[in-house]
């Protein structure tokens, strides 16, 4: 007679989300992570997203990902690699995550509006992104008068910002932050309008701000 180990039941998250079966990962990593990390998505993005199922195994049968998605009939499924992950990076991998399911349910006037952001930002000469795949997109769009010119290069690149910066946005609401400078990072006042654009999509709920209160 085979014996199985046992199986921990699904933990249930902010929104009605679950967590499915995180034997491998330590309690506090939940605890302190994960939980306020998903307590942190507004109510309206997560409705957006409708119901999504969380795993954290080890690893991924492809070992190059550290995370996938696959959008359900009912929301999505994310599955994160957990192993040897920092456990805050891990929490901002999970947002990167939602940040890319958001793109592909986006309402096509939000898309257009983050095109026309995105525009206004590569008109003004800002060279830096919010994060290295963003930032490496961007290079690649600029690269030549062709490539400029692509609509394909646009929406990669925006596909990977906006999805960068819906991390970022919950990030923010999670806890404090320090935001990065230099030519290869977004210039304050850029992060400051991308923010305010999907708080007004997305309002933070009652308790999470996204600005300190003004003296």
């Amino acid at each position: 007679m085979n014996h199985r180990p046992p199986t921990r039941a699904a933990l249930r998250l902010a929104h009605g989300w679950l967590l499915a079966g995180p034997s491998n990962v330590p309690a506090e990593v939940i605890r302190d992570f994960i939980r306020p990390a998903v307590r942190a998505v507004p109510r309206a993005l997560a409705a957006r997203l409708k119901h999504c199922r969380i795993s954290l195994p080890s690893s991924l049968s492809d070992a190059a990902l550290s995370s996938r998605w696959a959008q359900t009939n009912g929301g999505f499924e994310i599955e994160l690699a957990s192993e040897g992950i920092d456990r805050h990076d891990l929490a901002l991998e999970l947002l990167l995550c939602l940040g890319q399911a958001l793109w592909e349910v986006a309402f096509p006037v939000e898309r257009e509006a983050y095109l026309k952001l995105l525009g206004a930002e590569i008109e003004a000469g800002v060279p830096g992104e919010i994060e290295e795949e963003s930032l490496r997109e961007k290079r690649v769009l600029l690269s030549s008068r062709a490539s400029a010119r692509s609509r394909v290069r646009l929406e990669r690149y925006a596909r990977t910002s906006f999805a960068a910066t819906v991390a970022e946005y919950v990030h923010c609401l999670w806890h404090d932050v320090t935001v990065r400078s230099g030519p290869e990072h977004l210039p304050a006042p850029c992060l400051h309008r991308r923010l305010a654009l999907f708080a007004r999509w997305f309002p933070p709920d009652r308790g999470h701000r996204l600005f300190p209160r003004q003296a």
